[in-house]
């Protein structure tokens, strides 16, 4: 028994799936037939899963059983499935009218078994749904699951081509779509246009989020806009920086500037910044310094007490 990711349905689900025939071996992007917990679908080999693998995925990721090798009769009726899919959307839009619902129909799937059709919509608030399910279940003759989604799983389910020219990430291989901030982009020097940045769902591109653990890494190592430190020598004021590239610009007291790399700075031993994740040193009082200011108010408010006590 050999097990397998497969990515199968609409939403492009994955999971985990057993294949019972150990004398043949299958191969990535064969289309085989599974029974998964919303019945017969037909899936598309990934890869093979092996045990240690196993610790990568989440817990509760999908399992279940591989049947078979999609043969041309399951190809044939897999298309014939397909091309009604269109006859069953118009009628669907027609009882969502008809009963006034408000509600946008975005896409149906009909499951390749015929266990179930699952409709998928766009509202801003709950649906009165069960009239539109008794009136399709008549229709159909099948099980009615209604889903709502958000724009993001729309362009998931619609989507083709992002601005860079690939595939749409959460068309793809995106398996949950975790919210962006405009706080990864302003971290990435993006530009903070909102038609550059958007992907076709309209929200934040989910790519922004890729590389901003390694900008967060970056950041911590550099100090503090406005923080004092020395090159050369010399005294200056931190007045940005290049995150990447881990350069530092810097102004002189005669309000020079120029960029430095953060190796030739040196930073006064209880002026440093510490950013988040870090802690700052301790002196053998026990007292901490975090920041210029923070320190100096300390030590004025400590002094008048002294002088209070006199």
């Amino acid at each position: 028994m050999a097990d397998y990711l497969v990515r199968y349905g609409t939403m492009r689900f994955h999971g985990i799936f057993s294949w019972h025939n150990a004398k043949q071996h299958l191969r990535r992007e064969d289309y085989v037939v599974i029974r998964s917990d919303r019945g017969l679908e037909i899936a598309q080999i990934l890869c093979e899963v092996t045990e240690k693998d196993r610790a990568q995925f989440p817990p509760d990721i999908v399992t279940g059983s591989i049947l078979r090798i999609m043969t041309n009769d399951d190809a044939r009726e897999f298309s014939r499935i397909h091309y009604h899919e269109t006859d069953e959307f118009r009628t669907c839009l027609k009882c969502i009218e008809r009963l006034g619902l408000n509600m946008h129909l975005v896409d149906i799937e009909h499951i390749f078994g015929g266990e179930r059709i699952v409709i998928y919509y766009l509202a801003d608030g709950r649906v009165d749904f069960r009239e539109l399910v008794k009136v399709l279940a008549t229709e159909f003759q099948t099980r009615i699951e209604m889903r709502q989604i958000g724009v993001r799983d729309e362009a998931k389910l619609l989507a083709d081509y992002g601005d860079c020219g690939k595939e749409c990430c959460c068309n793809t291989y995106l398996r949950e779509m975790p919210p962006v901030s405009m706080k990864m982009a302003k971290l990435q020097k993006a530009t903070l246009d909102p038609s550059k940045i958007s992907g076709r769902c309209g929200r934040l591109k989910c790519c922004l989020r890729y590389e901003y653990p390694v900008y967060e890494e970056f950041l911590s190592r550099l100090p503090a806009i406005g923080m004092r430190v020395l090159h050369d020598g010399v005294p200056a004021k931190v007045v940005g920086y290049e995150i990447l590239a881990q350069q530092v610009y810097i102004e002189t007291e005669d309000r020079f500037r120029k960029l430095v790399p953060l190796s030739e700075l040196s930073l006064p031993e209880r002026r440093q910044t510490f950013r988040k994740g870090s802690r700052p040193e301790r002196n053998s009082g026990g007292e901490s310094f975090s920041e210029e200011r923070g320190a100096g108010k300390d030590a004025g408010e400590n002094a008048s007490r002294r002088r209070g006590k006199m």
